[in-house]
């Protein structure tokens, strides 16, 4: 192990990643549209929605929102390092994304955001 970072992803899915980031309101819909139809066999979606909420807050820092915008769009995105179809894995790796995001960034994660993400999640 050479101890350096080495991505799986193409320059192309780079790319894509970083332009369905820059469309937030776009990928809110995603977010949720997908939320919609997994969130009962995805047991971090409160999670998710969590930091999406926090990410969208306005007073929160930049270096945050960006962490937490990247890591929903690794979510929502097709792009994936083990596919989300695959039956008890699919998500482990979306997990982990979230879980470090998360990490990083667990103090801007306010009360209202989780809050949120709760009432978000009893209505989908």
């Amino acid at each position: 192990m050479s101890g350096r970072f080495e991505s799986r992803f193409t320059r192309a899915e780079i790319e894509r990643m970083r332009q369905i980031a820059r469309d937030e309101d776009g990928l809110g819909r995603t977010l949720l549209d997908m939320l919609g139809r997994v969130a009962r066999s995805v047991p971090f979606a409160q999670d998710v929605l969590a930091a999406w909420f926090c990410a969208r807050d306005p007073a929160t820092p930049a270096r945050v929102r960006y962490t937490l915008i990247m890591a929903v769009a690794y979510f929502v995105l097709p792009i994936d390092a083990i596919p989300d179809i695959i039956p008890f894995l699919g998500f482990t790796d979306d997990a982990a994304v979230i879980a470090a995001a998360l990490a990083a960034v667990a103090g801007s994660i306010k009360p209202e955001h989780r809050d949120r993400a709760r009432e978000t999640l009893d209505r989908l």
